[in-house]
């Protein structure tokens, strides 16, 4: 843990579903199906795409705390969407949020979800677009 910091994103990546669920003794589970980091696309370029990604978050156990969730898109240097939503989690409990951006794709190639609390570091995941052959 660092000092001075109550949330953190234990977790992100690109998925086509979550779903919860509660198992004996009120304790809960997160499925998380097709885990993906590319994607193979006919060439219909240009398009519009939209993954799901999901964080799960964490709350140390010193107290309920509140941050900001921002989750920006990047091609190279060049800033493509950009999502920022509140987070209020009790202590030493988990979450999750679900970040959808839409972005145009003019060719094959990388994005990357630079995912952050507040002004720690972010937490990088890249997705590819790729041409089926």
């Amino acid at each position: 843990m660092v000092e001075g910091v109550s949330l953190y994103i234990i977790a992100a990546v690109f998925v086509d579903d979550i779903s919860l669920r509660e198992i004996e003794g009120s304790v809960a589970r997160i499925d998380l199906t097709g885990v993906q980091f590319s994607s193979l696309v006919e060439n219909d370029f240009p398009m519009i795409f939209a993954p799901h990604l999901a964080l799960l978050i964490h709350s140390d156990d010193s107290s309920t705390d509140n941050g900001a969730l921002e989750v920006t898109y990047h091609r190279g240097d060049e800033q493509i969407a950009r999502n920022v939503q509140p987070l209020t989690i009790e202590a030493g409990k988990f979450a999750y949020r679900l970040v959808r951006a839409e972005m145009e794709f003019i060719e094959p190639g990388t994005i990357e979800a630079r995912c952050r609390i507040g002004d720690n570091d972010p937490i990088v995941v890249p997705y590819t677009i790729k041409i089926q052959k």
